[in-house]
C-alpha cells in the first residue's frame, strides 16, 4: 500500500505499533497472575514504597492516568486479595493502600518478571540506546 511509506517514518505510528505490541507482551507476562500492566505497577510501586503510605492520586499522577483508571485497578486488586485501603487518619475523605500477605508475594513475582523484560530490552539493544531512545520518546511525548 501507498501508505506504507509514510508509515515507516511516522514516530506517531512505531510507538502506537510498539505500545500495542508491548500491550500484549505484557498480558502474557502478567496472565499467570491475572493482572494488567498498571495493577503490576501498583504492586510493585506499593512494594517499593512501604512502609510509606500511598494515595490513590499519586499513583494517578505518577502513571500518568486518571484516578478512575487507578480506583478500577484498585478495587480489582482487592478483589484478589492483594491489597487493602486504610482511611487516612489525617483525613477521612482520603485513604493509604498497603499490600496483604498475597499481595507482597505477588509482587516480588511480578517485579522479577518486569526486571527480566527490562534486561532482555537492555541486551537486545544495549542500555546506552535503550536510555537514548527513552529520551527521544519523552521529547515527542511532550
Amino acid at each position: 500500500m501507498r501508505i506504507e511509506t509514510f508509515l515507516k517514518e511516522s514516530p506517531m505510528f512505531c510507538i502506537a505499533r510498539s505500545a500495542r505490541r508491548f500491550d500484549a507482551l505484557t498480558t502474557r507476562l502478567l496472565a499467570a497472575d491475572d493482572l494488567n500492566f498498571l495493577e503490576a505497577l501498583i504492586l510493585a510501586t506499593l512494594f517499593f514504597e512501604s512502609p510509606t503510605a500511598i494515595k490513590p492520586s499519586q499513583l494517578a499522577e505518577t502513571f500518568a492516568t486518571t484516578r478512575g483508571n487507578v480506583s478500577h485497578c484498585i478495587s480489582s486488586l482487592e478483589a484478589k486479595n492483594l491489597v487493602q485501603r486504610k482511611i487516612d487518619p489525617d483525613d477521612a475523605r482520603a485513604y493509604h493502600l498497603t499490600l496483604k500477605p498475597q499481595g507482597r508475594k505477588t509482587a516480588v513475582r511480578v517485579i522479577g518478571a518486569l526486571d527480566k523484560l527490562q534486561r532482555s530490552f537492555e541486551h537486545k539493544v544495549g542500555k546506552p540506546a535503550l536510555q537514548s531512545a527513552l529520551r527521544v520518546i519523552t521529547s515527542l511525548a511532550e
